[in-house]
């Protein structure tokens, strides 16, 4: 009896031995099984590294991402951040119940989070920043992951409101969820997560006030709630919490108005202060000069006002400093030359006066001084001389002196020199060269300088744009500009420049905008025979009130590829500099000003020249163009029909010139046109009605005879005689077009001289008609007093 008793508690023990090893090898399989649905849910693996790496041949924790737990070799990570990959995330994820870490970010994952993942009770990171999910609420379920520390929902598409949820997490460090689309209110409920560390909620519709316990909370490091609609004013009791921490507010554009609260000083821990682009208002508090931490505040953009006080140079950690466009007054503290780790010094578009202090030297450190668009008078002082790890000097827009100081040229690094709109004169200082290689931007535009443009771009200039509009430069244009094969931008319009068309510049493929306006340029713009093509990249080409001659160009404007469809000749790196940047052209005989440049802005203005003959068909490519303005030359022939097909024509100017037949009809399809100037030509026939031309008025047509039909007085009259229609008359014409008009002039001045000539020697030789003469030229007395004068001789 024993002996039985003994086998069947062995065989009991045995069987249970072999029960429960058997489970860790099926909680194994589990865990592959769930990574392998995983995989399967995978549609785009563009690094093939999944599909190569995650294999049933090779153990599932020696697969690229996976990280597996020593003991139990259950699996603990999952990290397949940056990976390419795109497709759903497979809801057995939540069958890895020792998972504590997953990281999916910056894929392309789409969908929703699986409400399986709420099974991961031992969950301590979720990352799925950077992907396309959801166009949903965030889940609520998320709160039930009791362990989670650090939550990444941002940069993804999530909407609605912020689930109230979540701040049952007692262990939440870390909480982002910017650049969604959520919207409501930031619940008070915020304040109850007391480990909270990081708070981002950026770039969102969130409105309403900020919660006051979020100030007071003491585990608070960083709070960014910048690009809302949040408004309200920052609370007074603001960092009144036992041993603050927060080192980083972010709270630029929203709408929070008032004045910073004095309290701002118990923030003692903070470093990084941003508050632009509110409605901030009164003086900056004097307490924020006792931030001694601080190493970057940006308050630019506000309504703050008075002087910036001495204090400013307490803050001795202080790297960046960004003040602009405010009303503040008063000369610049000289203390501020103190804070020698200085990088970065913005306090343009106030209203500072007095000289730039001479103490600018000391902050060797600087790499941006932007003090434009103030009040700023004398000289540039000498010491910036010294600051030779500047890159960018901002000083247009005051009142400054003087020369352009060679000292300038010490500066080896710098790559933007602003100097535009003051009153400085002299010539360009020729040790500009010096630094040609990193000078990207040198704006001179608006002064006073004289002289010609100096020869100083040599091989390897890094120039990309140059502007020197509005001085008194004559001269030619330096032929060393071929050398800046980055140019985009070249102004020297408003100048007394004299020269042909920069055809040499041919090689400057990625130039976008050429203003030669309002100088001496003559010539023609046929272009050389050795010259394939210009400008393909080419927006802006304004080259009216100067003398060129000849036809308008057709084998130039076929070479303006990027007017042909300018989408497709711009990239996300192709960034047209648009400060300072400001053109004239015509629109319905006045000047108009363009402040922004668009990377879709496009015009062409020849207008004020002398040019002749027909408009081009090939005019009508530019599909992308917005500005035409051909008016005030010699222009003849009809207004092309393929104008019509310039689908985003804004503006078309064609008046001052010698245009006739009628109006196309074509021209009614273009329905974003807004200003039309067809005055002062020999256009006939009804003015269409179509479309936009039925909101133009009278002055758009005056000074066309031949023009009948609202908006005009002139009625319409039928007509019951035959009229010559354009194809008739283009066919009459043929001839005449086929020649460029100044060989029609010359036919017409030669004609004109054997006629004249033949006539002058009947009329001189015989003295007949006696009254043509006596009354035309007054000769007839003069011939027969000559006539005696002979027969007294003889």
């Amino acid at each position: 009896m024993e002996y039985f008793f003994y086998i069947a508690l062995v065989l009991s023990i045995l069987y249970t031995s072999a029960l429960t090893s058997s489970i860790p090898n099926f909680n194994l399989i589990t865990d592959e099984y769930a990574l392998l649905a995983f995989k399967n849910a995978i549609t785009t693996d563009t690094r093939a590294i999944l599909s190569h790496n995650w294999s049933s041949n090779i153990s599932m924790c020696s697969w690229i991402g996976v990280s597996c737990g020593t003991r139990h070799r259950r699996v603990t990570t999952l990290n397949v951040s940056g990976f390419h990959l795109g497709g759903t995330i497979a809801p057995h994820l939540g069958n890895l119940t020792f998972l504590q870490s997953v990281d999916i970010s910056s894929n392309n994952f789409t969908g929703l989070i699986p409400s399986e993942l709420s099974n991961l009770r031992r969950l301590k990171v979720l990352n799925v920043r950077f992907n396309s999910l959801a166009s949903t609420e965030i889940p609520s379920w998320l709160g039930r992951l009791s362990q989670l520390e650090h939550l990444y929902l941002n940069n993804n598409t999530f909407s609605g409101t912020i689930p109230l949820s979540l701040f049952n997490i007692s262990r939440l460090q870390t909480l982002e969820m910017s650049y969604n689309f959520l919207d409501g209110i930031i619940p008070n409920e915020i304040a109850n997560v007391s480990y909270l560390e990081t708070l981002s909620l950026a770039g969102n519709n969130l409105m309403g006030f900020i919660p006051d316990g979020m100030f007071n909370m003491s585990s608070l490091i960083e709070i960014n709630l910048r690009s809302n609609r949040l408004s309200g004013e920052l609370t007074n009791d603001i960092c009144s919490s036992t041993s603050p921490k927060l080192k980083k507010l972010y709270l630029s554009e929203n709408q929070l108005y008032g004045e910073i609260p004095a309290n701002i000083y118990k923030c003692r821990e903070l470093e990084d202060l941003r508050l632009p682009t509110n409605h901030f208002e009164g003086n900056i508090p004097g307490e924020i000069w006792s931030l001694s931490m601080l190493t970057d505040l940006s308050l630019h953009s506000n309504h703050f006002k008075g002087a910036l006080p001495q204090e400013v140079g307490n803050l001795l950690h202080l790297v960046h400093i960004n003040v602009d466009s405010n009303s503040l007054s008063g000369s610049i503290p000289s203390s501020i030359f103190n804070l020698s780790s200085l990088k970065i010094l913005s306090l343009a578009t106030n209203q500072f006066s007095g000289n730039i202090p001479k103490e600018i030297g000391h902050l060797t450190s600087l790499k941006f001084l932007s003090l434009r668009h103030n009040n700023l008078t004398g000289d540039i002082p000498k010491e910036i001389g010294h600051l030779t790890s500047l890159t960018d000097l901002y000083l247009s827009y005051n009142n400054l002196t003087g020369e352009i100081p060679t000292f300038v040229c010490n500066l080896r690094s710098l790559q933007s020199l602003y100097l535009s709109n003051n009153s400085f004169e002299g010539p360009i200082p020729q040790c500009l060269g010096n630094i040609s290689r990193s000078l990207q931007f040198l704006h001179l535009k608006e002064n006073y300088l004289h002289g010609i443009i100096p020869s100083i771009f040599i091989n390897g200039c890094a120039l990309k744009s140059l502007k020197l509009n509005r001085n008194q430069f004559v001269g030619m244009l330096p032929r060393s500009l071929s050398n800046c094969r980055q140019l985009e931008i070249l102004d020297v319009g408003n100048n007394e420049i004299r020269d042909e068309f920069p055809f040499w510049m041919e090689t400057l493929l990625h130039l976008r905008i050429l203003v030669l306006r309002s100088n001496r340029f003559n010539g023609t713009l046929l272009l050389p025979s050795k010259t394939n093509a210009l400008f393909p990249k080419l927006q802006v080409f304004d080259i009216a009130n100067n003398s060129f001659t000849g036809s308008v160009p057709d084998k130039v404007l076929k070479s303006f590829t990027a007017m042909r469809d300018v989408n497709q000749n711009i990239t996300n790196n192709d960034e047209v500099d648009i400060y300072d940047l400001y053109m004239e052209f015509v629109i319905k005989g006045s000047d108009r000003q363009v402040g922004r440049i668009l990377k879709t802005f496009t015009i062409i203005d020849m207008s004020d020249n002398i040019f002749c003959g027909s408009i081009p068909e090939s005019m009508g490519k530019l599909n992308s163009l917005r500005y035409l303005n051909l008016s005030h030359n010699n222009l003849t022939g009809h207004i092309p029909s393929r104008i019509g097909n310039m689908s985003t024509l804004e503006s078309l100017d064609l008046s001052s010139n010698q245009l006739n037949g009628e109006i196309p009809t074509q021209l009614t399809n273009l329905t974003f046109l807004a200003k039309l100037n067809l005055s002062m030509n020999i256009l006939v026939g009804r003015i269409p009605q179509a479309k936009q031309f039925s909101t133009f008025e009278n002055d758009s047509y005056v000074g066309n005879q031949g023009l009948c039909g609202v908006p005009l007085t002139r009625k319409c009259e039928e007509e019951s005689e035959a009229t010559v229609s354009p194809e008739e008359e283009d066919d009459e014409s043929d001839f005449v077009d086929g020649l460029s008009c100044w060989e029609v002039v010359a036919l017409g001045y030669g004609c004109g001289c054997v006629i004249g000539i033949s006539i002058g020697y009947i009329v001189v030789g015989y003295g007949r008609p006696k009254w043509f003469l006596e009354r035309s030229f007054g000769v007839a007395y003069k011939i027969k007093r000559s006539r005696r004068r002979n027969v007294v001789n003889e």
